[in-house]
């Protein structure tokens, strides 16, 4: 690796699997100390914390959707490496249901957890990275903020926010230094997408349906996701900001049945 964040200190939320995973670990490869975060401290949480190494990486156990606890993530962080340079805001959950079925819990669910735990981690590192003037937000969006797949609400109503929310605070703050930006990941093989496609009763004839609807004819694995991450969260994308990049082999751009 090249050293492409040494010396930044980066917070990622939902960081134990998936995508979270894969961007502390491409983060931690490239010098930079991780604050790896869920709101569970289970086998996972300790298979990364091996991983990256006390060293250079922090556990904290917060749940997104509680403002005080990204206070706290955001003041252990300072605590212990004394300054934040990058958040990423990964956590999230997939709810799907009619929208009419769909009861007023598992709507403030989906908005707390797509939408509202990533304004609350934003609060909680933006006044140390004013105070230093320099400081880059990614947000883990989807490819559901710019297309509507029916049977998925309120899902995409929660990403369209993330994406608008990206957009005020990378306008909001870029004259104090800060730039924010998102991404929005199309079908990505986390171990959610391999659990749902192990559910089929011919998993490999649907993951060969599944990459035969993306032009490039295969599926996005979580690195694809994180190598994204990392260049907006260096000093290369300095010039980039309030933009969604869409890392989906290009399905969002093509109609299908």
């Amino acid at each position: 690796m090249n050293g492409r964040l040494e010396g930044k200190v980066a917070i990622v939320t939902g960081s134990t699997m998936g995508i979270g995973a894969a961007v502390a670990r491409r983060f931690a490869a490239e010098g930079a100390r991780v604050v790896i975060n869920s709101h569970v401290d289970d086998g996972a949480a300790k298979a990364l914390r091996e991983a990256l190494g006390g060293a250079r990486s922090l556990f904290v156990q917060a749940d997104i959707t509680d403002a005080a606890a990204m206070e706290r993530l955001a003041a252990l962080t300072l605590e212990r490496f004394g300054r934040i340079d990058i958040l990423v805001n990964n956590a999230g959950v997939n709810v799907f249901a009619d929208p009419l079925e769909l009861d007023a819990e598992g709507w403030r669910r989906c908005l707390s957890l797509d939408l509202e735990g990533a304004w609350n981690a934003c609060r909680a590192v933006l006044p140390a990275m004013l105070a230093r003037g320099a400081g880059s937000i990614v947000n883990i969006a989807s490819v559901h903020g710019h297309k509507v797949i029916k049977g998925c609400f309120p899902y995409p109503v929660a990403k369209h926010g993330l994406i608008g929310l990206t957009r005020s605070l990378g306008v909001e703050y870029a004259a104090r230094g800060i730039r924010v930006n998102s991404i929005s990941p199309g079908l990505i093989l986390t171990e959610r997408i391999e659990a749902w496609l192990a559910g089929f009763p011919d998993p490999d004839a649907e993951r060969r349906r599944q990459a035969a609807l993306l032009p490039c004819g295969w599926i996005g694995e979580p690195a694809d996701v994180a190598n994204a991450a990392l260049f907006l969260a260096s000093d290369e994308a300095r010039f980039v900001n309030a933009t969604d990049l869409l890392v989906d082999g290009g399905r969002s751009q093509v109609y299908h049945d």
